[in-house]
């Protein structure tokens, strides 16, 4: 069975282009599953057979998912893997019959990404104000994360020639190794083209190699210290609620549809493969909608 997890897992590496933190999400849940099943009928360890998983067994899971208290969002999403990996399995013949056919997740409440004001985002992007390393650093990350709307695993992942500073935009890998441009403001190009010539080349290290944002030790910088990062500039910024670097990303949808972009546009810019996932930011901006109605309706 964990055999087949694997292959399952490769499939989704290989042929999907699933990013690594989704195939990480996917090998913990199933690994879970695998786990369940043997405690469940000792006939479904690790080297049974998936042909032995009936509908009851998945049934008892999601009991079980309930039993341990987790939240709608992380059910569902482990239910969502489950039936992944079934329907993995009967695609290749290794099962005749989808136990997770009837099996239905949890419906999960869609809440709307909370985005930052102009004025917090000014603030925040103020607070490195040095002429340190990492301060050059920290502002070109901001500045890059405001002006491309880019995910913290694209920015982490970018190289120096990802950024072209003549021509004004980023060059990143999104989801499913799908390229796009995206063009970026100015203060942004100075931001960067002052970190590298005045920042990086002072923290730059043998395991430096192209990498654009390293860490203190001269290497790249990781999705996990990009957090660390964002959250001791917000708390200086004095901003009090949660923030994550998608927040920053939540922050510059919402800022171009305030502005008038047209959600084709922002749909390119964010990288969503359906403009559905970015109709969501459309709720964000009826402040804005009621102002221009007001402003021109005529009897408004």
């Amino acid at each position: 069975m964990k055999q087949s997890v694997d292959q399952f897992l490769n499939y989704t590496t290989v042929e999907r282009g699933l990013s690594p933190n989704t195939v990480a999400a996917y090998r913990n849940d199933l690994s879970q599953f695998v786990e369940f099943l043997g405690s469940y009928d000792s006939s479904l360890n690790g080297n049974g057979s998936w042909t032995n998983v009936d509908s009851d067994a998945v049934a008892s899971y999601v009991l079980e998912l309930y039993a341990r208290g987790y939240s709608d969002t992380t059910r569902a999403r482990k239910v969502a893997s489950t039936k992944s990996l079934f329907n993995f399995l009967l695609d290749e013949g290794a099962i005749d019959k989808d136990p997770t056919e009837n099996v239905s997740s949890p419906r999960v409440g869609r809440s709307l990404p909370e985005a930052l004001t102009l004025d917090e985002i000014d603030s925040l992007l103020s607070v490195p104000n040095g002429e340190t390393p990492e301060s050059y650093r920290d502002r070109a990350m901001l500045e890059v994360l405001y002006a491309s709307g880019i995910r913290v695993t694209e920015l982490v992942s970018l190289d120096i020639d990802d950024i072209d500073l003549d021509q004004h935009f980023v060059r990143c890998m999104g989801k499913g190794s799908k390229e796009r441009l995206i063009p970026i403001y100015h203060h942004a190009v100075e931001a960067v083209d002052e970190y590298l010539h005045r920042g990086r080349p002072l923290i730059e290290g043998p395991k430096s190699e192209r990498a654009m944002f390293l860490n203190r030790r001269g290497e790249r910088l990781t999705r996990q210290g990009m957090w660390l990062i964002l959250k001791g500039l917000a708390e200086k910024a004095g901003i009090q609620r949660k923030i994550t670097p998608h927040t920053l990303r939540h922050s510059f949808a919402t800022h171009l549809l305030s502005g008038g972009a047209p959600l084709r546009h922002v749909q390119e810019l964010l990288g969503h493969a359906s403009i559905t996932t970015t109709q969501v930011y459309t709720h964000l901006t009826s402040e804005h909608v009621r102002a221009e109605y007001e402003k021109s309706h005529p009897r408004a």
